[in-house]
């Protein structure tokens, strides 16, 4: 019998949070020298060339800081911006980057989501947050984006008092600092914060194609529903659930439970997928796509083809990177749990 994820109630305690802060398991071997640069793009290798030479340092044992350098705040440290931003589309290794980053460096470290971050200061609390994290080295943050104004304020707040306290920050996004929320919200309102954001972090582009889309540039044919609840029956540890049944399910959790919401699966199996019209619902379901994704769990689909999930308004929207960037990888993972009839 499939798993439900829809008749799950996973909790999660802010330990397991802080405990989870890694690479997810499709990094978890990525290293420098796995990285291959596109070599029609240079870029990919001039990125590559520096976070080798920011991870020699940071492979070496911190130094602690003396009372004055920590009463001068982090300008004590080094001339140079104390983050580090990789800005780029998607699947042109920025996660690897990150990820590599963060396997050489001595700890203490951390590596997260922008949305697992947030998550994690929510389920903390702001002080408390600021005491456990000021602990680290390097703080490694994926797919930075500022959905919100309570984000903007609240990310400010902890990145500053986390510079101050020498935290070294790393972090990956689809749009420039100063860019952060634009088409989302009324970003000019929030300019200082934002533009205290991006203070924060030397920026570098980093071009390319899709490397998940190279030779898979479209959703593989939707199984009927009949074959995609077989399947989920005949594999151990698949789940499967009515698209309606998933997404109202998602509605009753907190974001930080998606991933607790996946333990033990393997293989995840959606009935009936539909063209989404509520922007709510479809934000939700970019987050467990992504942590279906750190988890590389395959995925088995019926209804409409994957790439109809989204409106056409949507994938022009304020949210359109989300978006497309959740159908990269949910068609890399529909391809994995549905290959062609050979």
């Amino acid at each position: 019998m499939p798993i439900r994820l829809s008749e799950r109630r996973p909790e999660v305690s802010p330990d397991r949070l802080l405990s989870e802060c890694v690479p997810p398991p499709r990094f978890a071997g990525v290293r420098f020298d796995t990285y291959r640069p596109n070599p029609d793009e240079p870029s990919q290798s001039e990125a590559l060339a520096v976070l080798r030479q920011r991870g020699l340092a940071l492979a070496e044992p911190r130094r602690e800081r003396s009372v004055w350098s920590r009463l001068r705040g982090a300008k004590a440290l080094s001339a140079s911006k104390p983050g580090f931003y990789l800005d780029g589309g998607f699947g042109v290794g920025k996660t690897h980057l990150l990820a590599s980053l963060w396997h050489e460096s001595a700890g203490p470290k951390m590596y997260c989501t922008f949305v697992e971050l947030t998550n994690l200061v929510g389920a903390l609390g702001m002080r408390p947050a600021v005491e456990a994290l000021s602990a680290y080295r390097l703080i490694c943050i994926d797919e930075f984006e500022l959905d919100d104004p309570g984000d903007t304020v609240l990310i400010s707040r902890l990145l500053g008092q986390l510079v101050e306290a020498g935290v070294e920050l790393a972090a990956t996004s689809n749009t420039l600092p100063d860019k952060l929320g634009e088409g989302r919200f009324q970003a000019t309102d929030f300019l200082r914060e934002i533009q205290g954001l991006a203070a924060h972090f030397d920026v570098r582009r980093i071009d390319g194609p899709d490397y998940r889309h190279r030779g898979l540039p479209v959703a593989p044919e939707p199984w009927a529903d009949g074959r995609v609840e077989e399947t989920a029956a005949s594999i151990a540890g698949a789940s499967c659930d009515h698209f309606v049944d998933l997404y109202r399910q998602l509605a009753e959790l907190h974001p930080s439970k998606y991933g607790a919401l996946l333990d033990g699966v393997t293989t995840v199996g959606i009935t009936d997928i539909r063209e989404l019209t509520d922007e709510n619902v479809a934000l939700r379901l970019v987050v467990l796509a992504d942590r279906m994704y750190d988890r590389d769990i395959p995925l088995v689909a019926g209804g409409v083809p994957l790439d109809r999930m989204f409106t056409p308004e949507m994938l022009k929207g304020g949210y359109r990177k989300k978006y497309l960037r959740a159908l990269s990888r949910l068609i890399a993972l529909a391809h994995v749990g549905m290959p062609p009839a050979s």
